[in-house]
């Protein structure tokens, strides 16, 4: 899930639900919100949340030029990932009635039409980064935490804050780095707004996906389904950075000249789709299905007591 948020274009909630746990995750966090007094559910948190910031905190700078530098190695790998949760929705939902294949088909092609508006959109924004926006920033990106197929990426680029956001978490770094207070309580501020907006999009999305999941779980569940498989329509591994035309937009900025172009950074770069090589295309495959194999192995870890968490409702149910 943290390797998951670090890439602009895959969700948190894709990972949870490619390894089977995503039940669990909404149940135990809509337990934490009512201040439950059993362990299980603080536990399971601690388990996922835990990993998650320290993945984030570790490797945020290698996952980065991996991206950056192997687009097209690291979204096969991602691919394969995301695809090899679809087995374990699939058994959840066995067998599949009609609305449950409607709300797939309606979220697949929401998720396809989402990622045709990001293509085409500039690769990046500027926001402002005052506490109020990255108030909202953290709220949006918790919001991809647990809805599958959300990018939270795509999401702060949208609100202008995705920049705003990555300085926040440097000046914070930077100012442990130099151990001086002041520096460490001033920038703390900016994170303290991300966070509390993070602890309530966490608190309120995850309680409705509870509500939703025990009261139309079929449905519910056929839209998780289309969302993962839908998520795979942004992950087109086959594309490059390239230097941005002279007169166009980045971060705000009008490129004026060739050599502001070329001193662009790579991440800021829009990017374009190429032709692969026959080899590029083969180990791609490979990676494909590596993840999508990593990714049922972890799946059936979790899968069978995922499914066993939201029984079908029966009789006079809201799916019944």
């Amino acid at each position: 899930m943290g390797l998951a948020n670090l890439v602009p274009g895959i969700s948190g909630g894709t990972m949870l639900l490619a390894a089977g746990v995503y039940p669990t995750f909404v149940d135990s966090v809509a337990a934490a919100t009512m201040l439950s007094r059993k362990l299980r559910p603080w536990l399971l948190l601690a388990c996922i949340a835990v990993p998650a910031v320290l993945a984030i905190g570790v490797l945020a700078g290698t996952v980065r030029d991996i991206v950056l530098e192997h687009r097209w190695i690291a979204y096969s790998l991602f691919i394969g990932l995301t695809l090899g949760g679809a087995p374990t929705l699939w058994r959840m939902l066995k067998p599949m009635p009609g609305r449950a294949g409607i709300a797939a088909l309606v979220a697949l092609i929401a998720m396809v039409a989402l990622a045709i508006l990001q293509e085409s959109q500039p690769s990046s924004s500027t926001g402002e980064g005052g506490l109020t926006g990255l108030f909202i920033a953290g709220f949006a990106g918790a919001t991809a935490m647990v809805l599958p197929g959300v990018s939270g990426g795509y999401l702060l680029l949208v609100l202008g804050q995705y920049v705003a956001v990555l300085d926040a978490i440097d000046a914070f770094k930077e100012a442990i780095r130099v151990g001086e207070l002041s520096l460490i309580l001033q920038s703390a501020w900016p994170l303290l707004a991300i966070g509390i907006g993070v602890l309530l999009g966490v608190s309120l999305v995850s309680n409705i996906m509870r509500w939703l999941l025990k009261r139309h779980r079929d449905v519910t569940l056929g839209a998780l389904l289309g969302l993962l498989l839908g998520a795979v329509a942004g992950l087109w591994p086959f594309r490059e950075a390239v230097l941005p035309e002279v007169g166009s937009v980045v971060r705000g900025e009008v490129v004026e000249t060739a050599a502001a172009a070329e001193a662009i950074e790579l991440k800021y770069r829009p990017t374009k789709s190429y032709e692969p090589s026959v080899g590029q295309v083969g180990l791609s495959l490979l990676l494909v299905i590596g993840g999508g194999v990593g990714s049922l192995l972890v799946g059936r870890l979790g899968g069978d007591g995922a499914s066993e968490d939201i029984p079908r409702p029966s009789g006079d149910g809201p799916d019944g």
